[in-house]
C-alpha cells in the first residue's frame, strides 16, 4: 500500500512538471527567436557599447536579465527598412517577464564589461539558456515540496 501511494505521488509530481514546463519552454523559445531576429536587424557600428552580464552566479540571474532588458532599450535598428520590425521586437523583449526567485545580488549592471550590440545579444541568448536550466530545477523543487 505504501508503495502504491509513493508511486501515485511521483506520478502526480511528474505530470505537474510536464504540464508546467511546456508553457515556460514556449515562452523561452519565443524569446530566443526574438533575440535572433534582433541580431539580424541591430546596428552594430558607431553605437553605444552596452553593459553585458556574462556568467553571473545563480543568485544574480534576475539582475542580469533586468540588465539585458534595460540594455535592449538602447539598441538601434540597422536601417530605416527594418525599423518597424525592430520596434516590435524590442517591445516583446521589454514586456517579457521573469520571476524573481527572491535572492539578493551584490553586483549591478554597471559592474559588467561593455560590449557591442551583437555580442550583447549573444550573451543574452546564453543567459536565457541558463535561466531555463535554473527555472526547470526550481519548478521541480517546488513540486517536490508539496
Amino acid at each position: 500500500m505504501d508503495r502504491m501511494i509513493i508511486f501515485c505521488m511521483l506520478f502526480f509530481c511528474s505530470s505537474m512538471v510536464l504540464t508546467a514546463a511546456p508553457h515556460k519552454m514556449a515562452k523561452y523559445k519565443q524569446l530566443f527567436k526574438t533575440i535572433k531576429l534582433l541580431e539580424i536587424t541591430v546596428k552594430n557600428k558607431d553605437v553605444e557599447l552596452l553593459h553585458t552580464p556574462e556568467n553571473p552566479v545563480d543568485e544574480c540571474l534576475f539582475t542580469a536579465v533586468a540588465c539585458f532588458q534595460n540594455g535592449t532599450l538602447k539598441l538601434q535598428p540597422e536601417n530605416s527598412q527594418v525599423n518597424s520590425t525592430f520596434t516590435q521586437t524590442i517591445k516583446v523583449l521589454k514586456n517579457f517577464s521573469f520571476s524573481n526567485p527572491g535572492t539578493h545580488c551584490e553586483s549591478s549592471c554597471e559592474s559588467y564589461e561593455k560590449k557591442t550590440p551583437k555580442e550583447f545579444l549573444k550573451s543574452f541568448a546564453k543567459l536565457i539558456r541558463k535561466v531555463i536550466r535554473v527555472n526547470s530545477s526550481w519548478v521541480l523543487f517546488d513540486i517536490l515540496q508539496l
